[in-house]
C-alpha cells in the first residue's frame, strides 16, 4: 500500500484501471468458461440418450454375453460408444476398449429400481466416461444397456477455450493498461499545468499567472477558481503596497513638521539662545498638534490593518442614539461655535459598541470639518436611519465614488487635519454591523451622510427609562 501511494497519480490511475479490467476479464472468462463446460456436457448427456439400442441389438448383446462375447459393437449414428450390459444379478459384459465398473445406480436400473442414471465414472485405463443407464429388458433376469462417451471430448474443447480465453484477457489487460496510461496521462494533463502554475506561482510570487478554462468540467472550475485566486491574491497584494505607500506619505507631513519643531527647540538649546516665550508656546502647541495627528493617524491605521473578512469584536445589543449622544459631546468640543440640531429617536442596533461609537464621531468629525463658521449641523435619527447634513462646500459629483477609499480627500481637503481614513473606517464598521452607509449632496448645499443599521431586539423597559431620549 505504501509502494502504490508512493506511485504518481497517472501511474496510480493506470493501475486501478488495469485491474479492473483485469477482474472484469477474469470474471467474464470464468462464466465463458463454466456456461461453455456446462452446455457441452447437456449436449454430451443429449447424444448419449439418443444412442439407446433397439431390441434386436440388445438381443444379440444379451446372447454374446452370455457366450462371453466382449467384441466392439459399432452403434447407429455419427458416434461410437462404449456399450456395457449389467444384468440384475451383477454381471457386467462389455463392448469397448476398456471396462467400465458398474455403480449402484447401475444395478438400480437393472432390478427396475429407478428408470434411468446418468452420471461420471472412471474406466480401467483411468479415462473419464460419461454414462447413461437405461432398462432393455425386464423379468426375473432384468438386464440394464450402459452408454458410454469420454469426457476428453469435452476436455479437448475446454482446453481449447482456455488458451484463448487466456490470450484474450492478457491481450485485453494489456491493452487496458496502455489505454488507462493514455486516459490518465491525457485527463491529467489540466491538472498538470494547474501545478505547474501553481509551483510557479509558489517560486516565483508571480500573480499574473492565468490558466486557460475551457468548458464546464470540474478540471475548468478548479482552473476558474485558481485565477480568481491569484487574481484576488494580485489586488491585495496591490492594495497592501498602495496602503503602505500612502501611510507613508501621510506620516511623512507630520513627521517632517514635528522633526523641524524639535530642531528648532534642540538648536535654541544648544545655542543658548533662549526662544520668545510666544514662539515658544506656538512651537509647544505645534508639536502638541503633530502629536496628537500622528497618534490618530496611527490609530487608524491600525483599525485598517485588519483584513476585510476579519471578525469583529463581540456584538452586543447597543443604543444606538445613546452612542450617537456621546459622539455628539465630542463633536460639539471640535466645534464648539456650530450649533447642532438633534432629532433622536430610540434605536437598538447589534454591533460592536467601540468600533460603532468611532464611526459615528467620524461621521460628526467630518461635518464639523467642513462646515462654515456659526454654521448649523443637523442630526437625525429615525427607525434606524441616520442623517448627519452640514452646509458646507459640498463633495463634487465626480468625487463622490471615491469618498470611502482609504486615504482619499478631495483637493478641498488637502490643507485640513486628517488622514482619509476616517470615512473608510466608517464604511467598513456599517457593513459588519449588516447596514449601508452614503455620502451624497444635500439639497440647498452641504453634503449629507445617511447611515442605514437593521434593528435588534429592544433591551427590558428598564434599561430603556434609564437611557432617556434625546429629542430636540
Amino acid at each position: 500500500m505504501t509502494w502504490f501511494r508512493s506511485r504518481p497519480l497517472r501511474s496510480r490511475l493506470a493501475l486501478l484501471t488495469a485491474t479492473a479490467v483485469a477482474m472484469a476479464v477474469a470474471a467474464v472468462s470464468l462464466a465463458c468458461w463454466f456456461v461453455t463446460r456446462a452446455q457441452l456436457e447437456a449436449e454430451l448427456d443429449s447424444s448419449l440418450r439418443s444412442l439407446k439400442l433397439d431390441d434386436r441389438v440388445a438381443n444379440t448383446l444379451a446372447l454374446a454375453c452370455a457366450r462371453g462375447d466382449d467384441s466392439p459393437v459399432q452403434l447407429t449414428g455419427s458416434y461410437t460408444a462404449t456399450v456395457q450390459l449389467v444384468l440384475s444379478n451383477g454381471k457386467v459384459c462389455t463392448y469397448g476398449p476398456a471396462a467400465i465398473p458398474a455403480q449402484p445406480d447401475d444395478l438400480a436400473v437393472a432390478r427396475a429400481q429407478v428408470p434411468d442414471a446418468l452420471h461420471t465414472t472412471t474406466a480401467e485405463d483411468g479415462s473419464e466416461m460419461r454414462v447413461y443407464t437405461y432398462p432393455v429388458q425386464q423379468g426375473p433376469l432384468g438386464i440394464g444397456a450402459s452408454v458410454a462417451r469420454p469426457l476428453s471430448e469435452i476436455d479437448n474443447s475446454m482446453s481449447t477455450l482456455r488458451w484463448v480465453l487466456l490470450l484474450v484477457s492478457g491481450i485485453g489487460v494489456v491493452g487496458a493498461g496502455a489505454a488507462g496510461l493514455w486516459v490518465a496521462r491525457t485527463g491529467l494533463e489540466p491538472v498538470n499545468r494547474l501545478t505547474g502554475a501553481v509551483e510557479h506561482v509558489a517560486a516565483t510570487e508571480d500573480l499574473t499567472v492565468r490558466i486557460p478554462a475551457e468548458g464546464e468540467d470540474e478540471i475548468a472550475r478548479l482552473s476558474r477558481s485558481f485565477n480568481a485566486m491569484t487574481a484576488a491574491l494580485a489586488v491585495s497584494r496591490d492594495r497592501q503596497s498602495q496602503l503602505i505607500a500612502d501611510a507613508g506619505h501621510e506620516l511623512r507631513t507630520p513627521l517632517t513638521s514635528l522633526r523641524t519643531n524639535i530642531e528648532l527647540l534642540a538648536r535654541s538649546e544648544q545655542t543658548g539662545r533662549a526662544l520668545p516665550p510666544e514662539d515658544r508656546r506656538a512651537l509647544m502647541a505645534s508639536v502638541k498638534a503633530q502629536m496628537t495627528e500622528l497618534a490618530a493617524l496611527i490609530g487608524d491605521l491600525q483599525e485598517l490593518a485588519r483584513p476585510d473578512a476579519a471578525q469583529p469584536g463581540p456584538l452586543e445589543v447597543v443604543p444606538l442614539h445613546t452612542l450617537l449622544r456621546s459622539a455628539l459631546d465630542r463633536a460639539r468640543l471640535r466645534g464648539p461655535e456650530l450649533t447642532f440640531v438633534t432629532d433622536l429617536a430610540p434605536w437598538y442596533v447589534r454591533a460592536e459598541p467601540a468600533a460603532l461609537e468611532r464611526a459615528l464621531v467620524n461621521v460628526l468629525d467630518n461635518a464639523v470639518k467642513f462646515s462654515p463658521p456659526r454654521d448649523t449641523i443637523e442630526v437625525t435619527l429615525m427607525r434606524g436611519e441616520l442623517t448627519v447634513r452640514d452646509h458646507g462646500p459640498g463633495v463634487a459629483p465626480d468625487e463622490l465614488p471615491h469618498v470611502f477609499d482609504r486615504f482619499w480627500r478631495s483637493p478641498s481637503a488637502r490643507s485640513l487635519p486628517g488622514s482619509g481614513l476616517g470615512l473608510s473606517i466608517v464604511a467598513r464598521t456599517v457593513q459588519q454591523a449588516g447596514g449601508t452607509v452614503t455620502l451624497a449632496a444635500a439639497e440647498g448645499g452641504g453634503t449629507a451622510a445617511v447611515l442605514r443599521l437593521p434593528g435588534a431586539p429592544t433591551p427590558p423597559p428598564s434599561v430603556v427609562a434609564d437611557e432617556g431620549v434625546d429629542q430636540a
